[in-house]
């Protein structure tokens, strides 16, 4: 039975990469094709949606077309020198009037808002089509973020802030569809873009070349507009992170800042962070004026170049009025990608940026080995635990277990004490398997933690921690985490074995009450009167208190001792303590200090050894 191979355990500043700023990063085409991977399944929609691109783009010519061709040059100035191709919409015009009868002006008319039409539908359904392969995309990336995060293991939480955690698969997740969305937006330019400079092309080589001059202005304006820009823009994301997170302190700090009458000084600092993202807004302001108004002067520009130069080439006859007229509505169709492109600039390296940030996330291999055929365990366990020369280092140069070796009987309270920092709660996460042992083994009913499934491991261990976690949901679905397991009935009963049905029933709705947010609807012990519930509602073999009495009044505490009673009943048990009085009742007392065991006996045997355990008894009831 051989373990799963593992990469290389994690150092500590391998975690630091999680904080670092990924800001204009270069384009790499390797993240465009990883993450393209995922739009891979909703395929049909991308290219329905470029397909549709096309022929908007087709039916956005034809506009201008028919204006230039068929109404300019076909009906409204006879006898000019066509050198315009009309796509066959002299024909449709002439169908149309067979149709219905119209005059060529009005069935040019009609023929346009055909065409309009047509555009209309056909850019629709490209943007649907496009957000919905785009959505579709990033939902699964978003389910398969998720799905990774539940596998890593207690160690990159311990290391990793959930704040970047959820930066990644919400804002990051964001930055990919504006991503998407531009790439379907700049395709949707560029296809009229070519056909225009073609058709251009065809018509007048001399007034093209003239108007393809100014594309190289557009083009360098945006570039330094872009460059300019792109220092005053992260300065702006900058200051607004500082504004949230000062904002974000003194709100969650307020009574302390009333306490200490620090409201002016705050006041103070909240302004000098909000006057500094001011001056940057204000900057970033003025450049995308200054960038706006020389854009919105070369359409004006244009259309004078195409006047003075068209004009003098209808004037010659040689080209027709509806050719000029054209070149003056194609103009909006050549400067409109370049615009776009310097548009999609900052999106695309701030993507890149986010890009790199989820798949940092997502190659994030760390985990606990698992065995490739798992052992299972019995039925029911006996309880019995032993832990066999344990040492274990959060880091392998940090130890912070030293060869621990004892043994919980089935059946057993085992307290467990000793100073901060000496390892006790560290213990108990070896037993749940949220860390991998460096050396040692920990046997259950005899057998190795790490040749079972973990997750099998965890449910048939009960853990009670000081701070009990409130989901969103009912008390019931609290208690019940709702596994089909365990039905309603099971709820209440545990709850009354816990002393909690009693509280539980004068709530508003009984076990329907909703609990708000971190459960402050309810008071501490009601909470861990719930958490005791939860426990017992899964009935597990071995049982963990962790700190479980450490924050409520000495009224609660004698309910809370109940059902503590209730719960290692006939089960193996673990507790962890500070306050000695909670355990003197434990079978046996295991001391840690520094991480080795120090002494191991019963209350009465521990202060008659007058040892650790002795001195820290000596100094809480003295206190």
């Amino acid at each position: 039975m051989t373990a799963k191979s593992r990469s290389r355990e994690p150092r500590p500043e391998d975690y630091a990469a999680f904080d670092a700023e990924l800001a204009g990063r270069s384009f790499e085409f390797r993240l465009l094709r990883r993450l393209l991977g995922w739009v891979r399944p909703h395929r049909r929609d991308a290219i329905l949606s470029g397909v549709l691109v096309i022929i908007g783009s087709l039916f956005a010519i034809l506009m201008p077309v028919i204006i230039a061709r068929v109404v300019i040059d076909g009906v409204l100035v006879a006898d000019q020198p066509l050198t315009l191709p009309d796509f066959g919409m002299i024909g449709a015009n002439e169908l149309v009037m067979a149709l219905t009868g119209l005059h060529p002006l009005a069935a040019a008319c009609v023929l346009y808002l055909l065409a309009a039409l047509g555009w209309s539908l056909a850019m629709h359904g490209h943007r649907v089509l496009l957000a919905r392969a785009a959505l579709g995309a990033l939902r699964d990336l978003r389910h398969d973020l998720f799905a990774h995060l539940q596998y890593r293991p207690a160690a990159f939480y311990d290391h990793v802030a959930v704040g970047r955690l959820t930066t990644r698969v919400s804002n990051d997740v964001e930055v990919l569809f504006q991503l998407l969305a531009g790439f379907g937006v700049l395709f949707g330019e560029l296809v009229p873009f070519f056909v225009a400079a073609g058709i251009m092309l065809s018509v007048s080589l001399e007034l093209t070349g003239v108007l393809g001059a100014m594309i190289p202005l557009v083009v360098i304006a945006t570039a330094l507009f872009r460059w300019r820009t792109r220092s005053v823009y992260r300065e702006i994301r900058t200051s607004i992170s500082r504004l949230n997170q000062n904002l974000a302190e003194n709100i969650s700090g307020m009574p302390v800042v009333q306490l200490h009458r620090r409201e002016g000084r705050n006041l103070r600092d909240y302004k000098s962070i909000n006057q500094d993202n001011r001056r940057h807004e204000r900057h970033a302001v003025n450049l995308e004026t200054l960038y706006g108004a020389f854009m919105d002067s070369l359409a004006p520009a244009a259309l004078a170049v195409i006047v003075w130069f068209g004009g003098g080439a209808v004037l010659q006859e040689q080209i027709s009025l509806g050719s000029m007229i054209l070149f003056a509505q194609f103009v909006d169709m050549l400067f409109r990608p370049v615009v776009a492109l310097g548009e999609q600039y900052n999106v695309l390296f701030r993507a890149m940026a986010s890009t790199e940030r989820i798949f940092q996330l997502l190659d994030w291999k760390q985990q606990i080995p698992e065995v490739d055929r798992p052992l299972d365990l019995p039925p029911r366990l006996s309880g019995r635990v032993r832990f066999e020369h344990v040492s274990f280092g959060y880091f392998r140069d940090q130890p912070v277990l030293h060869d621990l070796d004892f043994e919980l009987q089935p059946g057993e309270t085992l307290a467990v004490v000793g100073p901060t920092g000496s390892g006790k709660s560290t213990l108990i996460r070896l037993l749940c398997r949220f860390y991998d042992l460096q050396q040692g083994r920990i046997l259950v009913d005899g057998i190795d933690i790490r040749d079972v499934d973990p997750r099998a491991l965890r449910s048939r261990i009960g853990v009670v921690m000081q701070d009990f976690h409130v989901f969103a949901g009912s008390v019931r679905s609290n208690i019940t985490l709702d596994d089909p397991k365990h039905d309603a009935a099971a709820a209440e009963r545990a709850a009354r074995m816990v002393n909690a049905h009693d509280f539980v029933t004068q709530l508003p709705q009984g076990y329907d009450t909703l609990l708000t947010e971190r459960g402050q609807n309810l008071s501490q012990g009601q909470r861990q009167l719930l958490a005791f519930a939860r426990v017992l509602a899964a009935d597990p073999e071995v049982l963990i208190l962790d700190e479980a009495t450490a924050s409520i009044d000495p009224e609660t505490e004698v309910v809370i001792q109940d059902a503590v009673r209730t719960l290692t009943r006939d089960r193996s048990a673990i507790v962890i303590a500070h306050r000695l009085q909670t355990i003197e009742q434990a079978d046996r007392i295991l001391v840690l200090r520094h991480g080795r065991l120090e002494e191991i006996g019963s209350h009465q045997e521990l202060i008659k050894a007058g040892g650790l355990y002795a001195t820290l008894h000596a100094l809480q009831f003295q206190e």
